[in-house]
């Protein structure tokens, strides 16, 4: 059987790569081309991402592929979600984006609702309310008169902008513009009366596409530069999970694991009902007119930071911190991994310990405890939205999937297991990498569904299972969570 090649490029908040798929003889194979930081620029009070930095690693990327005659038959780009890029009349990048992290947007959902109800805008999107979504960083910059937005022709969400700079044509991918709360996901439409209020109009946006769609071929500027023909650029899910979770039936509930945890379930509509509205779920879209009803959860972020604080002495490894917080005893600090104080503090070490101390809990000091620490609670968390879901969900959740690069991380898998007390099946660790390369061989006429791309990964790709253990210590240290739960630090 001939072997087809693709090109995907996943940027995460921390790091992107790109990578090579290959699909033949019924399977699926990944080769990482290249891997590179994605730093956040902190200056002049804001934060920014680099976009040219991570045009010139798909350039880098795609060069690689030329050197090494990889005849790939499409590019597909994926991103996080809410961050855009604004363009000029003449075509040209206005400035660098804004980083979802920055602190413009401190009290913006609140200044927001005093135009149009927090019920309301929650109403029209189903999408969860978070200070960075798209509609409050816009709204933000209209109040404050931001020149870029007053000069920008166009928005694009970050894969679009990168496709564009790809090859000059300017989209909207449908599934990244669910994630700004911008979007009614009842008629696939950005909705006016949430666009009035920072004076944005629906053209300034990209014709929309799906999953699948194509976009445009690369320019003879980048075919030039990379050595390259006239390859085509694919609209992939921007930053779809969903299509990467090797699930056996529907019953099943994910968790996509990285510097973000996004936990939730697979559904054909928006849920949208008092009990979302209250625990604050979000509805994006996703592949084949799914919907991903899921809850943004602080993940990995905790640790990373923590890390990069450590590297002035010493640079620890994953399998050291999670050697040490074997060591030392569980439970013993708690914290709410989503409260606001760990959102970009100065110090993660000191909002760790700050947190402690107001709620009247150990100070963790060694790495080990704050290791430790960070991955109790994280599972604790997992455990609490994991019952939110089971609630709301149309059917009973049998499984839980991991996919990301945390679900390399097999003792926080088990301890996620003993949490929710359901059996955990962990990979594939490039989950979106696998979703991106997916919807381009479903675009070449190589897989025809959902069902065909799991049945396709499932047979590709090693899961290791867990089991649920300790139920009644974890139960009793869910007690403990919940009494030092606070949402207000």
């Amino acid at each position: 059987m001939e072997h087809t090649y693709f090109f995907a490029v996943d940027l995460g908040a921390t790091s992107g790569r790109t990578i090579l798929g290959c699909l033949g003889e019924g399977k699926m194979e990944l080769k990482e081309l290249t891997r590179f930081p994605n730093h956040i620029i902190e200056t002049g009070g804001h934060c920014y991402w680099d976009i040219y930095a991570l045009y010139n690693e798909i350039i880098r990327g795609l060069k690689v592929v030329a050197k090494d005659n990889l005849p790939i038959r499409s590019i597909g780009i994926d991103t996080w979600g809410v961050d855009f890029v604004f363009v000029g009349k003449d075509g040209e990048l206005l400035r660098n984006p804004y980083c979802y992290r920055d602190p413009h947007t401190t009290g913006a959902p609140e200044e927001y609702f005093t135009h149009i109800p927090r019920e309301r805008v929650y109403d029209i999107t189903g999408i969860q309310i978070m200070n960075f979504n798209s509609l409050f960083q816009l709204s933000t910059l209209h109040r404050n008169h931001c020149s870029a937005l007053e000069a920008a022709d166009k928005i694009l969400f970050m894969p679009d902008a990168l496709s564009y700079m790809l090859t000059g044509k300017m989209v909207t991918e449908y599934t990244i513009a669910s994630t700004s709360q911008m979007l009614n996901p009842r008629t696939k439409r950005f909705e006016k009366e949430l666009l009035d209020v920072a004076d944005i109009k629906e053209e300034q946006f990209g014709r929309f596409v799906f999953p699948g769609e194509p976009i445009g071929v690369l320019t003879e500027e980048v075919q030039k530069i990379t050595g390259l023909g006239a390859i085509p650029v694919i609209a992939v899910a921007g930053h779809d999970t969903g299509s990467a979770v090797p699930a056996q039936n529907e019953r099943f509930a994910y968790l996509s694991s990285g510097t973000w945890s996004l936990m939730g379930i697979e559904v054909k509509d928006a849920i949208i009902n008092k009990e979302s509205f209250e625990q604050n779920f979000t509805n994006e879209g996703g592949v084949e007119g799914t919907t991903r009803f899921l809850k943004n959860i602080c993940g990995m972020w905790l640790l990373e930071r923590c890390r990069k604080e450590w590297e002035a002495t010493n640079n620890y490894s994953y399998t050291e911190l999670i050697d040490a917080a074997l060591t030392v005893p569980a439970f013993r600090s708690l914290i709410n991994p989503d409260a606001p104080c760990f959102s970009n503090p100065t110090s993660m070490i000191q909002a760790i310990g700050h947190y402690c101390k107001e709620t009247n809990q150990p100070v963790p000091q060694s790495y080990g405890e704050i290791t430790r620490c960070i991955f109790d609670s994280l599972a604790l968390r997992y455990k609490q939205v994991f019952g939110y879901l089971q609630q709301m969900a149309p059917f009973p959740i049998e499984k839980l999937h991991i996919i990301g690069g945390g679900s390399r991380n097999n003792l926080l898998n088990q301890f996620t297991c003993n949490a929710v007390c359901v059996p955990v099946i962990a990979g594939p660790s490039e989950g979106t990498a696998i979703g991106n390369i997916m919807l381009q061989a479903k675009a070449n006429g190589l897989v025809s569904d959902i069902a065909a791309m799991r049945q396709l990964i499932s047979t590709s790709i090693e899961t290791v299972s867990f089991e649920p253990q300790q139920a009644e210590e974890w139960e009793e240290a869910y007690k403990k969570y919940l009494a030092h739960y606070r949402e207000d630090i």
